[in-house]
């Protein structure tokens, strides 16, 4: 009887846990979202205000691209342009870190070098890259990008975002062909395959929910990004990253609209998420089992 209780006991506990947790995770999240419905008086009053009257205006100015008010001055925020401009870039950004660093892992998996430490040396310097902090490169960068013609350009962006997928893709990936048993490839390769029909008909389809988990998270990150479009980006190319900035000025701070763009910016990742969830499932938890 008494450890019945104490097991029940033990059970309220770790409720009680999951629930402050839940709690703590969410409130910044359902606040934000609050914000993007309020007025601007129902905002910034000294007694937050938990019960208020919701309005859409916010969104409408997102998507309006109208002036602002006087009180703020002249300056007109293009959010749908900014919403674009992050889809593409960190859209193709991501198919082409998949391009290049799904066959790279592969290739790092089963390729025969001289020496046994030499795979692990460059995937090791690849997530290296990764790792590294961004703000060594950007004197540099900037420089080539001026000399070359790519700033404020599509291309440039996109090329640059490689530095944050492809080092996590081929990283990803490596691991995931790792649990592959070469057995099988061997038997295909028997069969009559060529290298490449195995990796593609044999090995892929296999790796599949991992590759798909790693694609959402590449995306994740290349779309959260903000110093490489900061720098490089302009006016043209600007993401929702960098273009929530025009949200602040010296008068005024717009929150209700930037909860809002906050709040329509998270939706493609939140989206792409539950689309793939059950290959996101798999794939974070391939190979965690090994026997």
């Amino acid at each position: 009887m008494y450890m019945q209780k104490r097991e029940e006991l033990h059970k309220v506990w770790i409720y009680f846990g999951l629930v402050a947790t839940a709690i703590l995770v969410l409130f910044p999240m359902l606040w934000t979202v609050s914000l993007s419905f309020k007025v601007p008086q129902d905002i910034t009053c000294a007694v937050p205000k938990f019960i208020f009257k919701p309005t859409l205006d916010n969104y409408r100015h997102l998507f309006s691209i109208a002036k602002l008010s006087k009180s703020v001055g002249t300056t007109s925020l293009n959010f749908p342009r900014y919403f674009l401009n992050s889809l593409i870039i960190s859209g193709f950004g991501t198919l082409l870190s998949l391009l290049v660093g799904v066959p790279a892992g592969y290739a790092l998996t089963r390729g025969k070098f001289k020496k046994s430490s030499t795979r692990e040396n460059i995937a090791f310097t690849l997530l290296s890259f990764w790792f590294g902090p961004e703000m060594a490169i950007l004197l540099p960068l900037y420089k080539l990008y001026r000399t070359f013609g790519l700033m404020d350009s599509y291309i440039g962006l996109i090329l640059l975002y490689q530095l944050i997928g492809v080092p996590f893709v081929v990283w990803m990936s490596r691991s995931y062909f790792l649990d592959i048993p070469v057995s099988i490839e061997d038997a295909s390769l028997l069969d009559g395959y060529t290298r490449w029909q195995t990796f593609w008909r044999i090995d892929f389809p296999l790796v599949k929910p991992g590759i798909a988990a790693t694609a959402v998270l590449t995306f994740i990150f290349e779309w959260n990004n903000f110093v490489f479009a900061l720098v490089v980006g302009g006016r043209h190319t600007m993401p929702v990253t960098t273009g929530a900035l025009g949200f602040i000025s010296y008068e005024a701070v717009l929150w209700g609209q930037m909860a809002g763009a906050i709040v329509i910016s998270a939706l493609p990742e939140i989206i792409l998420a539950i689309i793939v969830q059950k290959y996101m499932i798999r794939g974070l938890t391939f190979g965690a089992v090994r026997g």
